[in-house]
């Protein structure tokens, strides 16, 4: 009797180890998962970061019109009233030069 309830037994156990090694929710089924969630966390670095960039950006032109300015100046080219533009051709082209 005893002879069988250790031969029982360590099937149970084998059983149990086989699952907690290689079935659902097993061990290599993390491995997988941290895997995936390691990658996942690589893309959404650069995301992340351009979040933060674009929502210091929002606080900036909520609170600063000097924000609202340099963004005018960059992206449209407003210039003020009482400032004079100079537009300047880019002389390293060589375009027009006399050698």
């Amino acid at each position: 009797m005893l002879k069988w309830l250790a031969i029982v037994l360590i099937a149970l156990q084998a059983l149990l180890q086989y699952r907690l090694w290689f079935g659902e929710g097993g061990l290599r089924e993390l491995a997988e998962v941290r895997q995936r969630v390691d990658h996942l966390e690589a893309e959404n670095a650069p995301l992340r970061a351009r979040n933060d960039r674009l929502a210091a950006e929002v606080v900036d032109l909520k609170n600063g019109l000097d924000a609202i300015e340099e963004r005018a100046r960059s992206d449209i080219g407003m210039v003020r009233r009482d400032e004079q533009f100079f537009w300047v051709p880019d002389a390293g082209t060589g375009e027009g030069v006399a050698p």
